[in-house]
């Protein structure tokens, strides 16, 4: 199996940068330091670190939204009204496959996406391409139709509450602990069942999120 170029390698250590420390608390040092690479070649390879962030958050994002978007089609070419339990399955869903619970992998990719969420450098909210903000838009089309008393904004807010929801319970079921007597086969196996329940127990609990009544307006 051929190794990781040094680009490849350099977007596997800000990823794991990234999502431990956040945009400010990572340097372009630190970052090529754990891949072993020579400072310059984030600037050859990226331009600078903000698109190295870009970069880093559109590999890991672009393949969810890309079944985020099946997801919609296939709903739509059944029903032009689909209900709000089965947005949410599609819009959710390919954040928990894209998060396996008990997974590295899937705890980084958690992580980075909370990091995108909550972190405050511009740098972090300005990634997006326009294929990531059509697929939003559809759904957040798509939760109005189904959802007709909810305010625009409102909307947006419960529609980035499920992306906090599922990254946090990924993080979380990741990083509890195992019992000490514990085989490693039967803490992977705990660790998959709890992740399945979860991942019920929250498309049950954001389906009634999004399909609350409205808050009520300030007097």
């Amino acid at each position: 199996m051929a190794l990781p170029d040094t680009r490849t390698k350099i977007l596997d250590a800000a990823e794991h940068l990234f999502a431990e420390h956040g945009y400010r608390g990572t340097s372009v040092r630190a970052i090529t330091d754990l891949a072993g690479a020579n400072v310059a070649a984030v600037g050859y390879h990226f331009g600078s670190k903000a698109e190295l962030l870009a970069t880093v958050a559109r590999r890991v994002i672009e393949p969810i939204t890309a079944a985020q978007r099946a997801g919609l089609d296939e709903l739509l070419a059944r029903t032009p009204d689909p209900p709000v339990a089965d947005l949410v399955e599609a819009f959710a869903g390919p954040l928990f496959d894209a998060m396996p619970a008990g997974h590295e992998g899937g705890a980084r990719t958690s992580r980075l996406i909370v990091t995108i969420l909550s972190d405050p450098a511009e740098e972090a909210r300005s990634w997006t391409g326009p294929d990531v903000d059509t697929v939003g838009e559809r759904y957040l089309a798509a939760f109005a139709h189904a959802l007709p008393g909810l305010a625009p904004q409102e909307l947006g807010f419960r529609m980035r509450g499920i992306l906090a929801v599922t990254a946090m319970d990924r993080v979380e079921i990741y990083n509890r602990p195992s019992p000490a007597s514990a085989t490693a086969t039967a803490t992977a196996t705990a660790t998959a069942t709890a992740g399945e329940e979860a991942r019920r127990w929250a498309i049950t609990f954001l389906t009634a999120a999004m399909s609350a009544p409205p808050a009520p307006a300030r007097r």
